[in-house]
């Protein structure tokens, strides 16, 4: 343990690996109490927080501001926008029809680099850095409904071929990417929202058609890889993927040599909540190897799992060094996509976007 941290310091710490949501369209006292005296490492904004263009880029524009007058740190700004099913940005914004549909389509590559350049160009200039996408679950036959039209195809190298033009094509935009949900969901018949899933797919099948996407997505530099609730018996039969050490730590970090960030899908899901509970389940998936915390909704329980994680690390049962490796890390990636700062600009957003109200 540090002697020379106070308590509030170690708990600003621990508030950046924490991505959590918000209610509404603007910002709320509750979330600026949450930037201010707990130093948030990001937020995820869902379709109850998006208007249009000029609400989104003066959304990110506050939310930004109140960081760098508390912390000088500014915050991940994350969004699901994959295209179809999946989409929370709407019209004026560009759409498109998903990764079923562009891996479908006879010039796939060229629908996977159309879609990356309009998302990242968008997504910038709104003020948003993070885009949880793409998916590289690699498509079955009996994959849940959750999934269907979210997969780039049945085939793994197809899904890591599209993969990676997605990745390279956001991060030169300057967004970062995600790649989920690791190490796979395409065989999954039940939906992690809900319920704990187990993928009975062999170690062999695991890695000739699971894997390689990810390992994909690592070779291209994907700033982030995203957890699957899920277990896994072949790589960890008690433990969902999400809590895993062996997977978490062992497979992605030392097997497949991934030196970015780690995030866990939200910890809110069924899988997760309604096995493990919350705040339990965020010191457990800290504990495996994840590096930033995803909590969408619920910010009681989102301050309940910085708390635990504080009295952890304070007790020693986390130690200060594995707290250290992820600030690292989250601070690595912030420095190389949030910097340096780049203003938001209404006039540019209504300028793009066409007439929209101010």
């Amino acid at each position: 343990m540090n002697p020379i941290l106070d308590l509030s310091e170690i708990t600003q710490k621990i508030g950046r690996l924490f991505i959590g949501g918000i209610p509404g369209p603007e910002l709320d006292a509750d979330t600026i109490n949450l930037i201010k005296n707990y130093h948030l490492g990001g937020i995820i904004l869902f379709s109850r927080n998006v208007e249009d263009p000029i609400q989104l880029a003066r959304l990110c524009r506050d939310i930004q501001r109140v960081s760098m007058e508390n912390s000088g740190i500014p915050l991940f700004l994350a969004i699901d926008q994959e295209g179809g099913r999946v989409a929370r940005l709407k019209r004026p914004f560009t759409q498109s029809p998903g990764n079923a549909a562009i891996g479908e389509n006879p010039n796939s590559e060229e629908s996977a680099l159309d879609f990356a350049i309009n998302t990242a160009r968008e997504m910038s200039l709104v003020g948003l850095n993070m885009n949880m996408a793409p998916v590289l679950d690699v498509a079955q036959v009996n994959m849940d409904s959750h999934l269907m039209g979210r997969s780039f195809s049945q085939d793994p190298l197809l899904v890591t071929k599209l993969g990676k033009i997605v990745i390279n094509t956001l991060q030169q935009g300057g967004i970062m990417a995600v790649a989920k949900h690791f190490p796979g969901l395409g065989k999954s018949d039940l939906d992690p929202h809900r319920h704990l899933p187990t993928i009975n797919a062999t170690f062999e099948e695991m890695e000739s058609v699971h894997l390689p996407p990810f390992q994909g997505a690592i070779e291209a530099n994907v700033s982030a890889i995203m957890s699957s609730h899920a277990v896994y018996p072949a790589l960890d039969p008690d433990m969902p993927a999400t809590l895993s050490r062996k997977i978490m730590t062992g497979l992605l970090r030392e097997k497949m040599r991934f030196c970015g960030l780690i995030i866990s899908d939200d910890l809110e899901m069924g899988a997760i909540a309604k096995e493990r509970g919350l705040p339990e389940g965020a010191a457990d998936a800290f504990e495996a190897g994840i590096d930033l915390l995803l909590i969408c909704k619920n910010q009681s329980l989102l301050l309940d799992s910085i708390e635990l994680i504080r009295d952890e690390v304070l007790k020693g049962d986390i130690s200060y060094e594995r707290l250290e490796r992820s600030l690292e890390r989250i601070a690595t990636y912030k420095k190389r996509f949030l910097y340096p700062r780049k203003r938001i600009s209404l006039k540019a957003v209504r300028e793009y976007f066409g007439n929209l109200r101010t």
